[in-house]
């Protein structure tokens, strides 16, 4: 019985050391600066929307959020150290849809998108462009078929398995053509090697094809979604190119390492949301062909959920797990 009783005792310090720790959290949350992870090169998608966030939580948490850009393995590399840091609210990972494909596309991972992190909110989502370099001959996707069954075609990517990836595969396979995939560390540098010609057409994110197709380095071919974007309404859907039913769009959200504290969560989500719906965030949004979107932490992990059985039938089917 002595036993059983220390025992209970010692339960019981644990959970109130934990009590303890939560309200020291709530009472000082956020007291020094808070580093937002991004697992690809400055510039990219994912960056653009993390700098975004980050902006405007530096005013209103009052402390410095900063951006470190940690690329490597299509963004596993950031997303094994953020599973890894200390679980206090301060560790913050910016992650994409390019994650819940990960899950299956690797048959070996550092991490566990589900059990190692804790939801914190879905941001942001966008389509991606269907892109050439404007001295090529293409102006349709439909161009683009007929080219890539006559001679042999390089497509850019932001990594193996990224959602620029997954999109030119499903275009491959449902238009029945060969392209081969050149994978780069991010969305920023793959664009770069578009426009200087070492590819032939590219899959990037509105985020980063926007601008470069604005100013015109980039030609856009179609959208990836299944409704034309805002932002560059007269670019036809590639649905309406000649291949229908083809429909995808990434989305940006952020997450905690596992066992973060609930106040913190709850903050971080709050500030967040009131971000999201700020005119001039929207209006940023809006110019990439970004919509904002927000809601809870619950709501978000059960999306992402939602979003490994989606992308698993999808690299089940497409042939793409990997080692």
């Amino acid at each position: 019985m002595k036993r059983i009783f220390a025992c209970m005792a010692a339960l019981a310090m644990v959970a109130g050391g934990a009590a303890v720790a939560q309200n020291a959290v709530a009472q000082n949350y956020p007291s020094k600066s808070i580093r937002f992870l991004v697992g690809y090169a400055p510039g990219g998608g994912t960056d653009i929307m993390a700098r975004t966030v980050a902006a405007k939580l530096t005013e209103s948490l009052g402390q410095q959020v900063i951006v470190d850009n940690r690329p490597g393995a299509n963004a596993n590399v950031a997303a094994e150290i953020a599973s890894k840091a200390t679980p206090d609210g301060y560790t913050v990972m910016f992650i994409s849809v390019s994650h819940a494909i990960s899950r299956p596309l690797y048959k070996k991972l550092g991490y566990d998108l589900v059990r190692d992190f804790t939801p914190l909110i879905n941001v942001a989502s966008v389509p991606m462009f269907v892109v050439v370099p404007p001295s090529s001959s293409p102006k349709t996707v439909a161009d683009l078929i007929t080219l890539a069954k006559s001679k042999s075609i390089n497509y850019a990517s932001s990594g193996d398995g990224s959602p620029e990836h997954i999109a030119a595969e499903l275009l491959k396979g449902m238009a029945k053509i060969p392209m081969t995939h050149v994978a780069y560390k991010g969305g920023a540098p793959g664009a770069l090697a578009l426009i200087s010609g070492e590819v032939q057409a590219g899959f990037n994110t509105a985020p980063v094809a926007v601008p470069h197709i604005k100013s015109g380095r980039m030609r856009a071919l179609a959208v990836t979604s299944a409704k034309r974007n805002p932002a560059l309404p007269e670019v036809p859907t590639v649905a309406e190119s000649g291949v229908p039913g083809y429909d995808m769009i990434v989305w940006y959200g952020a997450i905690l390492p596992a066992g973060t504290p609930a106040v913190a969560v709850n903050r971080l989500n709050t500030d967040i949301n009131k971000a999201l719906k700020l005119p001039d965030v929207q209006q940023r949004l809006a110019s990439l062909g970004a919509d904002p979107l927000g809601g809870s932490a619950a709501e978000f992990g059960t999306y992402i959920k939602a979003e490994i059985t989606k992308y698993t039938k999808v690299v089940v089917d497409s042939k793409l797990q990997q080692q």
